[in-house]
């Protein structure tokens, strides 16, 4: 019998995802690897892993808010953000979620089966590197002054809706991701414009980069 802890790693670059691969085996057995943040949700509700391994920059549905959905319905599953991003910022808004690990790409060699090791046992590991935003004796104070770097004035179905159509996607194929109306789409874009100020597609997407709901790959 395998008692390996199991693992579903979500990451949309093919070369990273087989590194992280060959980095967990023969310790930690990998159920699944995904390249988006729907097909995460839907690997996570099959699989149930012991970990998640989740990259902030997916496709169709960012990392952090990925995150989210599965620790509101799967408290007991342990993630690991795995990422390029060291802003605070980002830190901040991860371990408010409740994410269990930070992980910066570049350290990842050194430091991912540790942080694997370190949450299976109930603590939380944060990259050396990072700046730890509850290392700070103030850290509640800024928690929503830094959080507004992850679009943190808008709603989950908001960013949602704002990273779909700054990916380049038509109000219909929005409607069709998200299993809504045509209307409830253009709805949500029009309050996000007025909310954001801007007026144009290319001012979102810019918005949507800036906020690490998209990459530039």
């Amino acid at each position: 019998m395998n008692t390996h802890p199991t693992i579903v790693l979500a990451d949309d670059h093919v070369l990273v995802a087989q590194g992280i691969q060959k980095l967990l085996e023969p310790e930690f057995e990998l159920l699944r690897i995904v390249p988006d943040g729907r097909a995460l949700l839907k690997a996570v509700e099959e699989c149930s892993p012991d970990v998640v391994i989740v990259d902030i920059s997916l496709p169709l549905l960012n990392g952090l808010d990925a995150s989210r959905q599965i620790l509101k319905h799967n408290p007991a599953i342990k993630v690991i953000v795995l990422t390029m991003h060291s802003e605070p910022s980002f830190v901040t808004e991860a371990l408010r979620i409740g994410v269990s690990g930070y992980v910066l790409k570049q350290s990842v060699g050194s430091e991912l089966a540790q942080a694997l090791k370190e949450v299976l046992n109930g603590n939380t590991f944060i990259s050396p590197i990072v700046d730890n935003p509850a290392a700070h004796p103030h850290a509640d104070e800024k928690t929503e002054e830094a959080s507004e770097g992850f679009a943190h004035t808008l709603s989950l179905r908001q960013r949602e809706v704002l990273q779909l159509v700054a990916e380049g996607k038509s109000i219909k194929e929005v409607a069709a991701v998200l299993n809504v109306s045509i209307k409830t789409v253009e709805f949500h874009k029009t309050r996000i414009m007025r909310q954001l100020g801007m007026r144009s597609a290319a001012q979102l997407t810019k918005y949507a980069i800036a906020n690490g709901l998209i990459a530039i790959h």
